[in-house]
């Protein structure tokens, strides 16, 4: 039986693609080579309104769609497929599964890529109604095709045209989401990952354990190793056999992509005038771009961006075990939630048109002012139903940013888990709690607190008061980080992971 490649694995061929060509400009061969590939690059007009400068805030939208065919529309050879476990050219389709905006603040600075899982239960536009968000392509794309199909249009130019309507809705619905103006939009096909991949030499990553899945072909040894072409792809694929499943999978996604990064912006690559033909080669063969989109300028403003200005997160969940009434079990989302977080990690991005009060972005707490910057996420450990969404309400009316609410496993004390440099800040936090532990957990954002309520917490009628916030402090003593917690991923170094 054959067997379709997963979701995950576009998200990180169209980062690969689009990371490839976005920090080619650190060389005068490399300007001299980014002017050929802009000359010969496959485009979509799919971004309404004006182009945005190059200068201005970005936010892209990265999508893969489960082809088998090169971006000219030539079937991938069997070859390929056979060692990517993709099954034959007739498999596929095009749906988007999990989708990256990827935030670049205006005039340049550190950016952040924002994987959204492909499960997500949103709001489509029109009259599609709530699905996942995977699905947003698809919708689009088959009502406008069965609209042309009708109009007497066909061929090359109905896939052309459908292919673009689908475009538009997934970009529409990621901006209802997150609440971000979508600037730019690039798609990728099943080859992008294969051969952007090899172009590069190989890319580095790290197992805590070592795993063994028939479904995508994983078979990798624990502890750092080099992957490329299939065995990337398998990296980035598996699914079954994880903890957490496509939480983990996105993980794995984020530090291959982080790994990718480092091994393009490093002298090895930028300075290798054969693999730069190389990634010019595999781009050509696999992305797609919106036709607005200066690519030239765009790698202007990147020029000089450092390996560590590249941070990957995952927007916050609700619960991944939400039952739907058509489209099985999904990924619960928020998206006032999700606004929120993408706000305080983008320090106020601009907003997207919203055709809806319920995804316009969130109003500030009624709370303390001076505890806004401050995003609590809050573990539900005690067995207690309901209990974290009613702390996160109070935490929320206080004035504190409404971080992720989901059920832990189970422990009897509470404790608020803080970041470099914020401990007082943390002791406040627990003391409006009641007087909770804190620890300190690194792989934390700064401002990002994570709490777990406990089999002894007491849920009083209302928070405890605390003073002000103090400014941040440095250099508190390193603690065990939390049971849930996992590596701060950029692209300055490998991280391991499941």
């Amino acid at each position: 039986m054959r067997r379709k490649t997963s979701g995950a694995l576009r998200v990180a061929q169209v980062a690969l693609a689009v990371v490839s060509v976005l920090v080619l400009g650190g060389t005068a061969y490399a300007w001299s080579t980014l002017h050929r590939l802009t000359d010969g690059l496959n485009r979509s007009d799919v971004i309404s309104g004006d182009a945005s400068s190059p200068l201005d805030e970005q936010n892209i939208l990265m999508v893969g769609l489960d082809t088998r065919t090169d971006a000219q529309g030539n079937p991938l050879p069997q070859d390929v497929l056979d060692q990517l476990h993709a099954g034959g050219a007739d498999d596929g389709g095009d749906t988007t599964d999990t989708m990256i905006v990827v935030h670049i603040p205006a005039g340049g600075g550190n950016i952040t890529a924002f994987s959204i899982p492909r499960d997500s239960y949103v709001q489509l536009p029109d009259k599609f109604g709530k699905h996942k968000i995977n699905s947003a392509y698809t919708y689009g794309q088959t009502a406008a095709k069965n609209k042309l199909k009708a109009q007497g249009e066909s061929g090359a130019q109905l896939e052309n045209d459908s292919a673009q309507a689908g475009a538009k809705t997934a970009i529409e619905t990621v901006q209802e989401l997150t609440g971000l103006k979508i600037t730019h939009y690039a798609a990728v096909n099943l080859a992008g990952f294969y051969y952007v991949s090899q172009a590069v030499g190989g890319v580095p990553v790290c197992l805590k354990q070592p795993v063994r899945d028939s479904y995508s072909g994983a078979d990798f040894k624990a502890g750092p190793q080099n992957v490329s072409g299939a065995q990337a792809l398998q990296f980035v694929r598996q699914r079954h056999g994880l903890l957490n499943g496509d939480l983990d999978r996105i993980k794995r996604q984020q530090v291959f992509m982080a790994s990718m990064a480092k091994t393009i912006l490093s002298a090895g690559t930028l300075a290798n005038p054969g693999k730069l033909d190389d990634l010019i080669g595999a781009v050509k063969k696999a992305v797609v771009v919106d036709t607005n989109w200066d690519l030239l300028g765009f790698a202007q403003q990147l020029h000089g961006v450092n390996a560590g200005d590249i941070n990957f997160v995952t927007v916050p969940v609700v619960s991944i075990t939400l039952k739907t009434p058509n489209d099985g079990d999904a990924v619960q989302v928020d998206p006032k939630q999700i606004q929120q977080f993408v706000r305080a990690q983008t320090g106020g991005a601009q907003s997207a048109p919203s055709s809806s009060s319920s995804s316009a972005p969130p109003s500030s707490a009624s709370g303390d002012p001076a505890l806004a910057s401050y995003v609590v996420d809050v573990r539900n450990s005690s067995g207690v139903d309901g209990l974290a969404n009613r702390v996160s309400d109070k935490l929320t009316a206080a004035g504190y940013q409404r971080g992720t609410v989901t059920n832990s496993s189970t422990r009897r004390t509470s404790t608020v888990y803080y970041g470099r440099g914020t401990r007082e800040q943390a002791q406040q936090l627990a003391e409006k709690l009641g007087g909770v532990e804190i620890a300190q957990d690194t792989t934390l954002d700064k401002n990002h607190f994570r709490v777990y309520l406990g089999q002894k917490y007491t849920d009083d009628s209302s928070l405890h008061p605390a003073s002000a916030p103090v400014a941040p402090t440095q250099g508190a003593p390193v603690q065990a980080a939390g049971p849930d917690a996992a590596p701060d991923i950029t692209a300055d170094g490998v991280t391991c992971v499941n």
